[in-house]
């Protein structure tokens, strides 16, 4: 019987979507003193993009079946591939920061990892619910996932992105897992990827000066560990109940990437504590509620793609938090709903509107 879409979560994303422009516009503040950046540019394309296509973007797809999805998995894995290629050919990627990560488009610079990572849960769970019965083998269920997974690595890593390849990895894994991998292949891809991540870490020094910052917060305060520092200075500036909105002293000329990686150490700076804490509940509710959509969905492909989705999502977000915070490595990932980015905003909406619409179905 079809059903509504899901009340608690469609109020989990639309509070947090409102309460993220909300930090995101007062973090935009310390674009002021900032030489080449316009305030009310910014300000206003994450209120077309974050509010108002968001919310459009998330009814048009939650009205859309999800096993029209299914129907153009490969299709879409396919493109997200070819697209995320694209942006090493001379003309058409943007580079930035040592990292070439955009495409042009005309006007507009769109990031594909993100449709690549849409992509490859999109397909991971297409295969594996074809395949139900077959994902304990080898040739159905570890190979496809190591070659599918190989390829976004290849693509993702060499950009450099690593910290949404990390992400991706995690989704993808919960697939695998959720579509009953053995515990033996489960083991062998743990004990795989961390020898891959230990390689990885050693042949790029900028890794290795993130795991040394993270290890020792005070060790070169003004080069690799200079983020953290700062990040935690703004948070344990923000106490109990914060500084208020708008009085974050850090956005201003000290944290990198203010309206991008450092956003939620400008909301623990203006609303302390318990605004972290009611960010960080609301992610929680996030997941779980997707996690409960995807125990109670009708069929094995809308039950991996929700749970491919919700792990995207929150592992995301509590990576870019973990980070802020100094519990976990800094990656460069945003903060879902809240962070600059409108590739990222786009597609975590497109996926909010399928697990609304699995949601009807459970």
């Amino acid at each position: 019987m079809r059903n509504k879409p899901d009340k608690t979560l469609f109020i989990i994303v639309v509070v947090l979507i409102f309460f993220g422009f909300f930090i995101f516009t007062s973090a935009a503040f310390g674009l002021l003193t900032k030489a080449g950046a316009d305030f009310s540019v910014v300000v206003t394309k994450q209120l077309a993009v974050a509010v108002i296509m968001g919310m459009v973007g998330i009814f048009a797809v939650s009205s859309l079946h999800y096993k029209k999805w299914n129907r153009i998995a490969v299709i879409v894995f396919i493109s997200s591939i070819i697209a995320c290629a694209l942006i090493f050919v001379p003309g058409l990627g943007f580079a930035s920061g040592g990292a070439r990560r955009w495409l042009v488009l005309g006007p507009i610079n769109v990031q594909p990892a993100e449709f690549l990572k849409f992509g490859t849960i999109l397909f991971l769970s297409h295969w594996y619910s074809k395949y139900k019965d077959k994902s304990s083998d080898i040739v159905y269920g570890l190979l496809p996932f190591i070659f599918t997974l190989g390829i976004a690595a290849l693509l993702i890593i060499k950009q450099p992105d690593t910290g949404s390849f990390l992400v991706l990895a995690a989704a993808a894994f919960g697939i695998y897992i959720a579509a009953g991998a053995p515990w033996k292949h489960i083991v062998s891809i743990i004990l795989c990827g961390l020898l891959g991540l230990i390689i990885l870490i050693s042949v790029r020094p900028y890794m290795m000066q993130r795991i040394q910052s993270f290890i020792d917060p005070e060790s070169d305060s003004l080069g690799a560990s200079y983020q953290i520092r700062q990040s935690l200075i703004a948070i344990g500036s923000g106490g109990i109940g914060g500084r208020g909105f708008g009085q974050s002293v850090q956005k201003f000329n000290y944290l990198p990437e203010s309206i991008g990686d450092s956003i939620f150490a400008v909301a623990g700076e203006e609303f302390g504590f318990i605004g972290s804490s009611i960010l960080v509940l609301l992610f929680m509710g996030l997941g779980l509620r997707g996690m409960k959509i995807a125990s109670d969905a009708p069929d094995p492909f809308s039950r991996l793609l929700a749970t491919g989705i919700v792990i995207l999502i929150t592992a995301q977000s509590f990576v870019n938090m973990g980070a802020m915070l100094g519990i976990l490595p800094l990656t460069g990932v945003p903060l879902v709903f809240v962070s600059h980015g409108g590739t990222a905003l786009l597609f975590a909406f497109v996926e909010v509107g399928i697990l609304l619409n699995i949601s009807k179905y459970t």
